[in-house]
């Protein structure tokens, strides 16, 4: 059977010359790089061009960066360590009722250590409240975290706006940016970003590698969440998978422009033949609001697992939100927050592309598609 595999925003397959850049580093390149011999500083240089390529896509400083396990790492390592280090003298966080759940989760934590979190509420594209975002912002207010790009209906907030705002108070600003980070512009300095969350297994890079921008002016309010030998400058103890950050690297620097509008070309395609179906409904943003590679759909009387297991069996690999909260049955807190009734969150799918994914695919979802939404409707008790 035939699979074509639309669950990108989950993962990437790993790109071939991904692969090909990382395998000497498992082999004759496998020194530790805080070793000081011939093998291990071999190690060290690779890990810092690879610092340099991370830094400069998003115009930081080679010292900016610091190498973690992925995004949920970096995100933990800015809110807590920033309130664990100022956490007395600023205790008030604000994020958005759409976050990643690595972020609400620990914001829930920090609720529990004596922060304050305000939650803002977004519109129903996703987009932020700037008006709320602004008056939420008060004398203990210590930093704000906001998604780029959200995971679940793609929504790019405008960084622009919000770093100016954050600016103008002299706020801390973080960014979520793994679902953004090669898809879209992204510019620490001209942003007014303090601190960016970013990872390697969204852009065909491997898994298990992540990395956060540091403004170099503000790395000694992070208090640390691993100690031990004081890799990556005294910020995040831990051998270096120097591998991985090999690919990490490298999956950056193949990442093109045209791969964007390519993946714009096929999500458009993909959205305007699903909505051709009777009593759809898009999720979030059109066009250059949208990441290039999401979709979410809304069925509105067939259930979106239904709708999944179906696609699979045609060899087609959707999901129905985040990977990271498909355990749960919980609704789409995302979907919620854009004001979807349970009902209706319960039908709705994500289908997310890659540069890897071909228009002919894209016509063989477009027919496969409406056959399964037929069947479903004609034995659905929703009518």
């Amino acid at each position: 059977m035939r699979q074509i595999y639309l669950d990108n925003a989950s993962t990437t397959p790993v790109d071939k010359r991904v692969i090909k850049s990382m395998i000497p580093y498992f082999l004759d390149k496998f020194g530790n790089a805080s070793s000081q011999h011939l093998i291990g500083q071999e190690s060290k240089r690779a890990l810092e061009e690879s610092r340099s390529v991370i830094a400069s896509s998003i115009g930081a400083k080679h010292d900016e960066i610091i190498f973690t396990s992925g995004g949920t790492e970096a995100n933990n390592l800015v809110l807590k360590g920033l309130f664990f280090s100022l956490g007395k003298e600023k205790n008030h966080i604000i994020t958005t009722k759409i976050e990643h759940d690595c972020i609400l989760n620990s914001c829930k934590w920090l609720e529990k250590q004596g922060a304050k979190i305000t939650y803002l509420d977004v519109d129903e594209y996703g987009f932020v409240n700037l008006e709320q975002l602004k008056n939420s912002i008060n004398s203990n207010t210590l930093i704000v975290s906001i998604i780029h790009g959200n995971n679940e209906i793609g929504t790019i907030q405008n960084l622009d706006v919000i770093g100016k705002v954050c600016k103008e108070k002299e706020i801390y600003f973080h960014v979520d940016a793994c679902q953004s980070y090669t898809k879209t512009y992204l510019n620490v300095k001209k942003q007014n970003l303090d601190f960016v969350t970013l990872n390697s297994h969204k852009i065909h890079g491997p898994k298990g590698v992540g990395a956060l921008y540091i403004n170099r002016n503000i790395k000694n309010k992070i208090t640390p969440l691993f100690h031990g030998g004081g890799h990556e400058d005294n910020l995040r103890s831990s051998t270096e998978n120097i591998p991985g950050i090999i690919g990490f690297a490298k999956a950056v620097k193949i990442a093109r422009a045209s791969d964007i509008k390519y993946m714009e070309k096929l999500r458009d395609k993909l959205i305007q033949g699903i909505l051709k179906i009777s009593n759809t409904t898009l999720n979030g943003p059109k066009k250059n609001k949208r990441l290039c590679n999401n979709i979410n759909i809304s069925f509105n009387n067939i259930e979106g697992e239904a709708i999944g297991g179906y696609l699979d069996s045609y060899g087609i690999s959707g999901s129905t939100g985040s990977a990271c909260s498909s355990h749960t049955l919980e609704p789409s807190h995302v979907l919620q927050a854009i004001g979807l009734e349970k009902g209706i969150i319960n039908t709705s799918i994500r289908l997310s592309i890659s540069k890897l994914n071909t228009e002919e695919e894209i016509d063989y979802i477009l027919q496969i598609l409406p056959k399964i939404v037929k069947k479903l409707r004609k034995i659905s008790p929703i009518k």
